[in-house]
């Protein structure tokens, strides 16, 4: 231990604690910061090397580092000349781009550490695993190894890219078969890029390349894409990603083999019965994470798993062990860093005495691409489903002035309420800022609004959000400006 600090590293030692969190990822750190300020002798283990987990280090923060600048790009070789600005010609400097973003990543998880540091939180840098229910092993990167006694542990050990068994990942190699860590440190911009799998992370990451100059085609074994988010915004939003970034779409098609190679792949692919062959410069595989539940040490805790893999728990994130505790991505539900986090207070709220809860009803989901798409509540399909009678609202940008001045004109907000009552159902908005709009339709569920609740609410005018107000109106009267 170093004095001064709350820190151990790489050191024989051993440790007492009222919890261990096993990850440092959102779910974990946050639990260990909820942890400190709530008065609580708390230890958060992480083998990466660094805080942050995979959201932090090669996921969410990262992602947008290059969502940013790879639209500034693309905007300027675009859009720019159409409004007047002249800047000759835009060269793309990739080296210095991805600097931009290892030094936001840098930032920020010195950032958590320095939060550690307040809260008076132990940071162990080493892979955690249970010896038994009471008792947390880690062992550092040079081998030393830290004994913690702890009267809990929550687990938030996060997740993995899924691997297709004929499609090996060669991340570390020649990056022609890469998961969406890979796909965020390409050497070069390939001139065809295929995407397996049409979820949030192939768009997102296809996006940051489509908009360097890559022909990206995205291959989807379902008949559309993002398939559990309302058909209507997915639909608008798949004709708005040909059109922008001119991506090409394989749906209902399977891949069925692959030849892997450091110059490129060669993928088979079956759509109606027959074959076809399709070459690519790198093949991004984005067909979902997997709970990381190995070499945690479960079994010699006796904490019981579900088919999947992932940690099963109860109320309060219980366990079958009592005093063990289970966050975030290895266990059910949406695998999103805010749910683990929200998860992660909670958790430790319950141990420390309190009485937390969490609405999972009203978690966001966005994809940040451009435009951004957000959605919170249930779909349109989903109230089918349910046989719940609905009304709706649909307002399009194109119909908001200022999303007209600013040239930002795709997409639309859909408000979906329950016909008898008014009271909101879901949203699901399209435009150039939607993951900050979404949290207005997050707290109008939370506490239960109607649609005149938000109708009936003064909107600053000219503002993108006006038309969330809008669609609103439209869900239980007429709209004025469409």
């Amino acid at each position: 231990r170093v004095a001064g600090t709350t820190f151990t590293r790489f050191m024989s030692t051993n440790l007492e604690a009222d919890v261990v969190i096993i990850g440092g990822g959102p779910g974990g750190y946050v639990a260990a910061i909820k942890a400190g300020q709530l008065g609580l002798k708390a230890v958060c283990v992480e083998g990466r090397g660094a805080l942050g987990g995979t959201c932090l280090n090669v996921g969410c923060i990262p992602s947008k580092a290059l969502l940013h600048t790879s639209h500034q790009f693309h905007d300027a070789k675009t859009h720019f000349d159409s409004v007047g600005i002249e800047v000759g010609e835009v060269k793309l400097n990739l080296e210095k781009m991805m600097k931009q973003k290892s030094d936001a990543v840098s930032g920020l998880t010195k950032g958590i550490e320095g939060l550690f540091k307040k809260n008076k939180v132990d940071y162990v840098q080493g892979w955690g695993k249970f010896l038994d229910k009471n008792t947390i092993e880690a062992t550092g990167a040079d081998g030393a190894k830290t004994i913690i006694k702890t009267k809990n542990t929550i687990i938030a050990t996060g997740s993995d890219p899924v691997e297709l068994p004929f499609m090996k990942f060669n991340d570390d190699g020649a990056k022609t078969c890469v998961s969406s860590t890979g796909a965020l440190d390409l050497p070069k911009v390939p001139k065809k890029m295929a995407i397996i799998g049409g979820g949030v992370i192939g768009l997102e990451l296809g996006s940051v390349w489509g908009r360097l100059g890559a022909e990206v085609t995205v291959i989807e074994f379902m008949d559309r894409i993002c398939p559990t988010m309302d058909k209507e915004l997915i639909t608008a939003f798949q004709r708005c990603l040909k059109k922008t970034l001119k991506f090409n779409f394989k749906l209902e098609t399977k891949v069925k083999a692959a030849d892997v190679r450091d110059d490129g792949v060669t993928l088979t692919l079956e759509k109606n019965g027959k074959e076809d062959v399709f070459d690519c410069d790198v093949a991004l595989v984005s067909v979902g994470r997997r709970p990381k539940t190995e070499n945690v040490g479960l079994e010699a805790a006796g904490v019981q798993l579900d088919d999947k893999k992932r940690v099963i728990i109860g109320q309060n994130f219980k366990t079958n062990v009592e005093g063990i505790f289970a966050i975030g991505d290895c266990v059910v539900g949406p695998m999103l860093a805010h749910k683990a986090e929200e998860e992660g207070v909670a958790c430790v709220e319950y141990i420390a005495g309190k009485h937390p809860h969490i609405n999972y009803n009203v978690i966001p989901g966005v994809i940040y691409t451009f435009p951004e798409v957000a959605s919170v509540g249930k779909t349109e399909e989903e109230c089918k489903e349910a046989g719940i009678e609905i009304k709706k609202g649909v307002f399009p940008f194109q119909a908001n002035s200022r999303a007209r001045a600013v040239g930002e004109t795709d997409g639309l907000v859909k408000i979906i309420t329950n016909k008898d009552t008014d009271r909101i159902l879901g949203v699901h908005i399209m435009s150039s800022t939607a993951g900050e709009q979404i949290h207005e339709a997050a707290l109008a569920l939370e506490y239960g609004a109607s649609a005149e609740d938000i109708a009936r609410t003064c909107h600053a005018h000219p503002t993108l959000s006006e038309a969330i107000k809008e669609a609103a109106m439209m869900a239980y009267d007429k709209p004025i400006h469409f």
